[in-house]
């Protein structure tokens, strides 16, 4: 298997999503744009061989084995929606929306709001392993 090192996925020409995510942040110029920078670098600092993507017209998206979340902004929070957030342990309580779903969970971020650095990063580290862990369907053969 070969390891990427932070690398962006490129889906088509145009700029990396590492460079897309980077505008995002500029173009928001608010505390918007901060938030998303700083749990962008918690996530890397988490998981060194993360890969970033840009989704469904805009979404920033970090992945490791499939996707570990997203961070979606809003007008009042930026939100990191785990995909597989229902089946990892939160001990510190990060998980406060989406609690209803039986796979994703999610963590809004309001402006001057703190982030408990080290639980964040190792949510990530659980969801990398997660992902890692995760088993394929068994392919159904016919007789």
């Amino acid at each position: 298997m070969k390891k990427a090192t932070m690398v962006a996925k490129k889906d088509s020409d145009g700029p990396s999503p590492s460079k897309l995510i980077d505008g995002r942040i500029k173009e928001l110029g608010d505390w918007r744009g901060e938030t998303l920078k700083r749990v962008r670098a918690l996530i890397k600092e988490a998981d060194p061989d993360v890969v970033e993507a840009w989704k469904w017209r805009g979404v920033p998206v970090w992945e490791h084995d499939g996707i570990i979340c997203t961070g979606e902004t809003y007008k009042a929070v930026v939100k990191l929606t785990f995909a597989r957030g229902a089946a990892l342990d939160d001990p510190a309580g990060l998980f406060n929306s989406s609690l209803d779903g039986n796979v994703r969970r999610a963590i809004d971020i309001g402006e001057g709001a703190d982030i408990n650095e080290k639980a964040l990063k190792a949510l990530i580290r659980a969801a990398v392993e997660l992902n890692a862990t995760k088993k394929k369907k068994p392919v159904k053969r016919s007789a």
